[in-house]
C-alpha cells in the first residue's frame, strides 16, 4: 500500500500508554495455542483464562510505546481515513444513507468495551452498542508470524472488515440478524452468523475497489489469502480437528475468499446480498 501523504482519521481512540497488557500463552503450546488464538480474534470471545490457566496477568502503570507500535498506531489511523472518504462517498451515492465514521479504539492488551471486556485473545471486534471498534495492534504481528497472512493489505483487510459491520450497523442489518438471532437454535444463529460476516468480507472488498491510488501490486491478493487463512474450515483443520459445518461462524476459507472478491469486483453494495439464496 502506498500511505505517504494518506490523511490519519482523527476518529482514533488510543488506549495502549494506559498499560493493562496482558501475558499470555502459559500452558499452552504450538497447535492448542492456535486454536485458542483463532478461537478469540476471529470469534470475539474473551479466551485469556484460557490462554493463562484462569489467571490473567496485567499492568496498569502507563508506558511508551514502542517504535513498532507507533507505526502500528499510524497505519491503522490511515486505512480508517481511507475507509471514511470511501464510505462517505459510496454509502450515500449507492444506499441513500448518510455516512457517520466509527471510532477505532487501540489498545494492548486489555481494556472495556459496552459489549463486555476486550483483551488480546478477543481481537478485533466491532461494538455496535457504542459504534467503536476495537484493535489490539499487537493483531497485526499475529496475523502474519501465526496465520500465515502476511503483507499491508492484509492488515488494511482486518480493519476494513470491522468497518464493513459497522456499514452493516447503518443500513439496519446487524440489528435485525441479532434479533433472529435470539429466536433462533445454536446451528441456525451460527449460519446467521456466518452470512453477516461473509457480507462484511464482500463490504470490504467494496472498499478495496473504490481506494484511489494507494494499491500496489499484490495487495488485492494478499487480502484475498487473509480472508482463505482465517475461514473456518482450514481454522478447524490447523487445530488438528476435522471441520464441523455447523459450528462456522465465519465461512469457509472459499466463501470468505470468494465474497471478499466478489465486492472487489463489483463495486457496489448491492452485490453482498448473502441473505438472498446460497452462500
Amino acid at each position: 500500500m502506498r500511505l505517504r501523504g494518506v490523511r490519519r482519521s482523527s476518529n482514533v481512540e488510543d488506549r495502549r500508554r494506559s498499560g493493562g497488557r496482558v501475558a499470555m500463552g502459559g500452558g499452552l503450546g504450538g497447535i492448542a495455542l492456535l486454536l485458542v488464538l483463532a478461537i478469540g480474534y476471529f470469534a470475539g470471545v474473551d479466551v485469556t483464562p484460557l490462554l493463562n490457566n484462569g489467571a490473567v496477568q496485567t499492568s496498569s502503570e502507563p508506558r511508551e510505546l514502542t517504535p513498532q507500535e507507533q507505526l502500528a498506531g499510524e497505519f491503522a489511523a490511515q486505512v480508517l481515513g481511507t475507509t471514511e472518504e470511501v464510505w462517505s462517498q459510496i454509502l450515500p451515492e449507492q444506499a441513500g444513507r448518510e455516512y457517520r465514521p466509527p471510532v477505532l479504539v487501540l489498545f494492548s492488551g486489555q481494556t472495556a468495551s459496552p459489549c463486555g471486556g476486550a483483551s488480546g485473545a478477543t481481537g478485533p471486534f466491532y461494538c455496535p452498542l457504542d459504534q467503536q471498534a476495537y484493535l489490539d495492534t499487537e493483531f497485526f504481528a499475529t496475523l502474519e508470524q501465526q496465520l500465515g497472512a502476511e503483507g499491508d493489505f492484509a492488515a488494511a483487510y482486518v480493519i476494513a472488515h470491522e468497518v464493513a459491520h459497522h456499514v452493516q450497523n447503518l443500513l439496519g442489518i446487524l440489528p435485525q440478524v441479532e434479533e433472529i438471532r435470539q429466536q433462533a437454535t445454536e446451528t441456525q444463529a451460527n449460519a446467521l452468523t456466518v452470512r453477516l460476516e461473509l457480507q462484511a468480507d464482500c463490504l470490504s472488498g467494496v472498499w478495496a475497489t473504490h481506494v484511489d491510488g494507494i494499491l500496489e501490486p499484490g495487495d488485492v491478493e494478499e487480502a484475498l489469502n487473509a480472508a482463505r487463512m482465517i475461514g473456518d474450515d482450514l481454522l478447524q483443520k490447523r487445530a488438528g480437528r476435522v471441520p464441523q459445518p455447523h459450528t462456522f461462524t465465519h465461512g469457509t476459507s472459499a466463501q470468505r475468499s470468494g465474497w471478499f472478491a466478489r465486492g472487489y469486483e463489483a463495486g457496489n453494495i448491492a452485490a453482498c446480498d448473502t441473505f438472498s439464496g446460497d452462500i
